[in-house]
């Protein structure tokens, strides 16, 4: 709630009241119509796949909602999970970062924080995962598998029950020049 309270964009799930008189605390937020972003990536769940310019819309809404997290938050704020599940999706399919359990504060004056890693297996940054220091850059790393999930229409996480991950099946054909072999039809 803390985190919620500060923040203020379009992107960016709105927090509309909560009730403590629980055990649990329940938080009230803004009602998202269209679930999240990962059901139309996830192939079991026969979504119709996302055009081209809905998945740049898409992309371009998260990059702004990180974007504003890490710049211009009063408190530099730094997600930890971001992830295809928490990006929910409007009547218009508008993008909104949601889930801030994770989040962690910056203050001001600290670049990086060493603290226990916390996040969703096949969007953590490797070097976040061995060090354990978390920055701006271990969102943007996550940002980067949502934008290959964007690409590929495929999800994140051991890849066709290998032990490699989407994000090296994506580098590999880029490297070898054979990308067209792994991005969704419907961007192609």
């Amino acid at each position: 709630m803390v985190v919620l309270s500060q923040i203020n964009n379009r992107n960016v799930v709105k927090l509309l009241g909560c009730c403590l008189e629980t055990e649990a605390p329940i938080l009230v937020y803004e009602f998202m119509p269209n679930s999240n972003l990962f059901d139309p990536i996830d192939p079991t769940k026969n979504a119709p796949a996302l055009p081209w310019e809905t998945r740049l819309h898409i992309a371009a809404e998260t990059a702004e909602a990180i974007s504003y997290l890490h710049s211009v938050a009063s408190v530099p704020i730094i997600h930890r999970d971001v992830k295809s599940s928490n990006i929910l999706l409007d009547n218009n399919e508008k993008a909104k970062v949601f889930d801030f359990g994770a989040s962690k504060l910056v203050p001001q004056d600290e670049t990086q924080i060493s603290t226990i890693v916390q996040g969703t297996p096949g969007y953590l940054d490797l070097e976040y995962l061995q060090i354990g220091e978390l920055n701006e850059k271990n969102d943007v790393y996550s940002f980067g598998v949502v934008l290959i999930e964007l690409f590929t229409g495929k999800k994140a996480g051991k890849f066709s029950g290998k032990s490699e991950t989407l994000v090296m099946h994506f580098v590999s054909p880029m490297k070898d020049d054979h990308l067209m072999e792994v991005i969704d039809t419907c961007v192609v």
